[in-house]
């Protein structure tokens, strides 16, 4: 049963699980089960994606219940009127903010402007040997993409020397590994907590949040990560 976040006669809002795919692509592959497959299904009605999140990333996920709104609601992820905030947690000790403007080249070989602004939330040291370190360290970001690139948050990170922990192909595959071995650890530390949007009928400003998920969670836990403003965590509308 998926987590409905939000939902009146024009939009449906949930928070998409971790590993499952919105929709058939051929880039992601197949898969048994998907997000629009599985909303329908459980509402007994007819949705239409507004937005995108990889397979891996968890998260606020929007839909539309018709066309019309459907339209609407492309139009303001065209403008940049909506606002996505991403919770990540990194390799290493970032900036304290940073704008990353750093293009990427797209699956038909295209280059693409890139922009994602982050700032740190928290930092963590433990004790977890790495290489020549004794310990090992991270961070909690909050990074908010100006624009929608395929991948965009997991390249840019990557681009910094700072890899989301548990992203592969973009990550560090010594640490992932390390982190399988000696918790166990399987997801991508990548979460959508939060969508901002103009409502398409009313136009009222609306907040979408998504509690983070129990691996995250427990991820956190063993950094030391106060995570309690984002589990447990409410849809809201202004």
């Amino acid at each position: 049963m998926l987590e409905i976040l939000y939902r009146d006669e024009h939009l449906i809002a949930i928070n998409k699980p971790s590993g499952l795919l919105v929709h058939k692509s051929y880039y992601a592959g197949e898969a048994d089960t998907y997000a629009i497959q599985e909303l329908r299904d459980q509402i007994g009605q007819y949705v239409y994606p507004a937005h995108r999140l990889d397979r891996k990333t968890s998260g606020v996920l929007l839909f539309t219940l018709d066309k019309d709104t459907l339209r609407l609601m492309n139009d303001q992820f065209a403008t940049r009127q909506v606002e996505k905030k991403y919770l990540a947690i990194l390799r290493g000790w970032t900036k304290e903010e940073e704008t990353i403007d750093y293009d990427l080249i797209n699956e038909d070989e295209i280059q693409q402007n890139a922009i994602t602004y982050y700032h740190r939330l928290q930092i963590s040291e433990i004790d977890l040997a790495f290489g020549k370190h004794q310990t090992s360290r991270y961070c909690l970001v909050e990074a908010i993409p100006e624009t929608g690139r395929m991948h965009q948050l997991r390249k840019h990170f990557k681009h910094i020397l700072h890899p989301i922990l548990g992203c592969r192909p973009y990550g560090c595959n010594k640490q992932n590994k390390l982190w399988l071995e000696t918790f166990n650890m399987t997801k991508l530390m990548l979460h959508a907590h939060q969508l901002i949007i103009n409502h398409p009928i009313t136009n009222e400003r609306m907040t979408l949040n998504a509690t983070v998920n129990d691996e995250f969670k427990r991820v956190g836990d063993i950094l030391n990560f106060d995570l309690s403003s984002y589990y447990p965590c409410q849809g809201s509308k202004p």
